[in-house]
This record gives structure tokens, sequence and C-alpha cells, in this order.
């Protein structure tokens, strides 16, 4: 005779195939395997998932499939510990940005040094000086833990900083030009990613846009006749996630300054990107910096802190230490400020700057941005077979020269020449585009998910950001594609 199945308690369950039940919920929790899962997740979350389980097997499509094996102990336990590991999955995880864009505004931006990694567990254990001076044994400012790093760096008179670049155009234009005007060219009113728009932050700051120029060309003179008595600054704003080119004209910064001034009104530069170094010197294109927006006249330049900086989410404001002061002393600074955490990590950043000679070894952006073609290709030599082998006859994995990009707004012209693996299905035609869409699926779905990007009837994985390969190479295994994707039919 065939060997009984029995229920979570030993015992067999009853009827037969097609009229079997599931054992009850208590029944199920006095089973050992199950109060291993209530010493790891607790009795509470352990009843939720064993009912859930149980009502899904009541279901009548699943009574219809069901047999004995469906309700042993061990299939039993596997289902509701799985739902309890989906269940207690962080929701913000680690993934391998293979896109191509460098700093991902969607996965991140700029990774941290091992610097501001160890500042940002330091400020998490302990008690820090955050806003307590120790020289004087008395109350201080939290601003002065990156000023003088900022000042010294940048050459700025004062500086201060807050929670994001649109945080600090908000603070600024709501301290300089509240109910006021402010001037800014046509050709400037940028929209950022999640649909910002420099317009609206105008707005919300009770700041008064005064558009000059046309789209694509705005002279002196546009800005010269636009100011009044209502004017209190001249805004330019970086475009640095876009470019115009053909019939164009824009006011030399230079220029813009010294109409300012004439005025008696602060020049403000939006200037978003925050380079710090001039990026030539590793072979990158030319970004504009804050110490040259600062040199060509600017009273304010606000930058973020998460884009070519390399540090965490911030907006820092640099400039004459009068217009600095005031914009402390808003009330929406402490709305707006920086928590102990990304003070830390920036003030980390920050020092590495006082080395540029090593500065591409120790901060991630710029020496993602600055990695070579071959060392690249020697990446994708050992990873292109390994590849290959996992995804067996249904794929061909090819080694391809790509371009990448700086990402979040900075340099969108210009393309860094770089190497990845283009993946293709191995039968082409019709069902090839859902080949794809289960191979991205399924990358995403492994333990550290990967995110390529699909162009020209491939996905492309481009390695410029993949520094840990053995973790990549390890969790090849775990790759499971739908069998959908080996039904692309031929032409």
């Amino acid at each position: 005779m065939p060997p009984t199945t029995t229920d979570a308690q030993g015992a067999p369950p009853t009827g037969s195939d097609s009229t079997l039940r599931p054992p009850s919920v208590d029944r199920v929790l006095s089973h050992a395997a199950l109060q291993a899962l209530i010493a790891t997740h607790g009795r509470t979350e352990v009843l939720e998932a064993t009912r859930a389980v149980l009502a899904e097997l009541r279901t009548p499509a699943a009574r219809a499939g069901a047999s004995p094996r469906s309700y042993a102990p061990e299939a039993l336990a596997g289902s509701i510990g799985a739902r309890l590991a989906a269940r207690d999955r962080p929701g913000l995880r680690r993934v391998f940005n293979l896109t191509g864009t460098v700093l991902h505004t969607n996965l991140g931006r700029a990774p941290l040094p091992e610097s501001a990694i160890a500042g940002l567990e330091l400020a998490a254990r302990h008690p820090t000086n955050l806003e307590y001076d120790l020289g004087e044994g008395r109350r201080g400012e939290r601003d002065e833990l990156v000023e003088e790093l900022l000042r010294e760096l940048t050459g700025a008179e004062a500086a201060t900083v807050v929670n994001n670049n649109a945080a600090a155009v908000l603070l600024a234009l709501n301290t300089l030009a509240l109910r006021k005007e402010a001037i800014v060219s046509r050709g400037e009113l940028v929209e950022i990613g999640g649909s910002f728009r420099i317009p609206d932050v105008m707005a919300r700051a009770g700041a008064k846009l005064h558009e000059v120029g046309t789209t694509n060309r705005t002279h002196l003179r546009d800005y010269a006749e636009a100011i009044g008595p209502r004017t209190r600054l001249l805004l330019k704003v970086h475009t640095s996630n876009y470019e115009v080119h053909g019939f164009t004209a824009a006011v030399a910064q230079p220029d813009l300054a010294e109409l300012a001034h004439r005025h008696g009104l602060p020049l403000m530069v939006d200037l978003g990107s925050g380079a710090l170094v001039a990026l030539e010197r590793w072979g990158l294109p030319h970004e504009p910096t804050t110490q040259e927006a600062l040199r060509d006249g600017a009273d304010l330049v606000t930058i973020s802190g998460d884009k070519l900086l390399g540090g965490p989410q911030a907006g820092i404001l640099l400039g004459r230490r009068g217009l600095i002061e005031q914009i402390r002393r808003n009330p929406l600074k402490r709305a707006l400020r920086l928590d102990k955490l990304r003070l830390a990590a920036l003030e980390a950043v920050l020092r590495l700057y006082r080395d540029p000679d090593h500065l591409d070894e120790r901060l991630p952006t710029l020496r993602l941005l600055a990695r070579k073609p071959g060392e690249l290709e020697a990446v994708a030599a050992r990873l292109a077979p390994l590849l290959q082998a996992q995804l067996a006859g249904r794929y061909v994995v090819a080694v391809a020269r790509c371009e990448s990009q700086v990402g979040s707004g900075a340099r969108p012209s210009d393309r860094l020449p770089s190497v990845g693996l283009a993946i293709r299905p191995a039968v082409r035609g019709r069902g090839a585009g859902g080949a794809l869409e289960s191979l991205t699926a399924a990358l995403r779905e492994l333990p550290v998910p990967v995110i390529g990007r699909v162009a020209e009837g491939a996905l492309l994985l481009d390695l410029r950001c993949l520094e840990d390969e053995p973790t990549f190479v390890r969790q090849l295994g775990a790759l499971r594609i739908g069998q959908s994707s080996a039904r692309a039919e031929p032409p």
C-alpha cells in the first residue's frame, strides 16, 4: 500500500482528494516548524500569515487542484515562511545600477564614500555636539559643522545648508524677494524630476516671477528694461538638465552681475549640480563649478549635495555674509534644516576635497565617472560567459560598446564611453519583446535586483557602476525566468 500523508499534527487529512480540507489554524500552529517561525517573527505575525495561507487554500481554484501533499506540515510551513519573509523585506533595498546613468535620481543618486558612512554610524549610535559648542560650553549652531569647510573650499564669505537644492532656492527667494519681483530669463524656467518647476517654486516662495527674453534668446537689455522699484534680485538658473542649440543667446554671468550690482541688487545663481572641482582633470566634460559662479560675481549660489559633489541629499547656499545671515533668520530655515546624519555625511565628504590628488580614489561618484573603457572591457569579458551559461539557449549575451551619462541633470548632452552586456532573445520576431520583459522582471527579483535599460531590441547592462562583481556573480544562480521568455516566434 502507498504511504499515508499526514496532516499538521500527524493525522491523515479527512476525505478523498476531491473533498480535502485544510487543517485548522490551531493544528498548524502547534507543529514544530511553525514554532520556529513564531520564535523568529512573533505569534501575532505568524498567526496572520497562517490564516492568509489557509484562506487561499480554501478557494475553489486551490481546492480543485489540492492533494494531500498541499496540506503537509512542510508545505504549509514553507508557504507561511515565504509570506513572512516577503512581509519583512525592507522597502528600501540595495540594487545594481546598470542603467548607464551614474547619478540616477530614482536609484538614490550619489553613493557615499566610506568616511561618510563612518560619520553616519557615529551620529546614529552616539550623542553628538550637533548644536553644542565644546569650546565655550554652550549652545552652538549646527551650520558651523560644515560652514568653515564650505568657505575654505569655495571662497564664499558664508554658507548654510538645508534639505535639498529646491529647498535652498525656495528659502532664498522667500527671504530676499517675498511679495516682490525676481527677474529670470524665460530660457531658464526649467522643470526638474517629479514635475518640480522653477515658476512653481518661486510662487510658493511668495516671490513674483518676472520673465524676460524668449525661450531661445535673452539679452542684457531685457534684464535692464525689467528692473523696477519692486525688483529684489536677478536670478540665473543653470540649465543643467537640457541644452538648446541653434539660434540662441544668453547673458554671461559677469555681465549680469555687473548689471545687478549697478542697481544695488543681488545676483542669485541656482547652479544645481554642485561641482566643486574642475572635472576635466579626470578627462570628463566641463561642468560649471561653485567657485566659478562666485568669482563671476554671484552674490548667492545654491547647489545640491547628492549630485556631482558626491555627498548626501542637501541644499547648500553660499555667498555674501549679509545675505546668508538674512536666510538663517527666516523661520522656514528651521523647517528645512538638515538632520545630524546628513550633516555628518556631508562634513566627511567635504573633507575629501582638501586632497584633490586622491579624490577619484575616495569619492565613489568621481571614481565611477572616471572609469575607462579598457577597465570595463575586462569586466565584461569575465561576466559575459557566466551570464550566457545561466541563460542557456534562451538569450544571446554579447559584449557591447555603449555610452553612459552623468545623470541628475548634469551635462545632459555629454556621453561617457562605456562597455556593457547586450542581451537579446535567441529567437527573434514576434514575442521577443515579451522575452525581454520576462528577463528584466527576473533580474529585478534577484536578492540584489539588477536594473538595466532596454534599447534597440536588447537589454543593456552598462557596467560602469558595477564594482561588486562577486555578489553579482554569486546570485546569477538564483535567476529564474518565466517560460514565456522562450516562446519568441521567428518572423
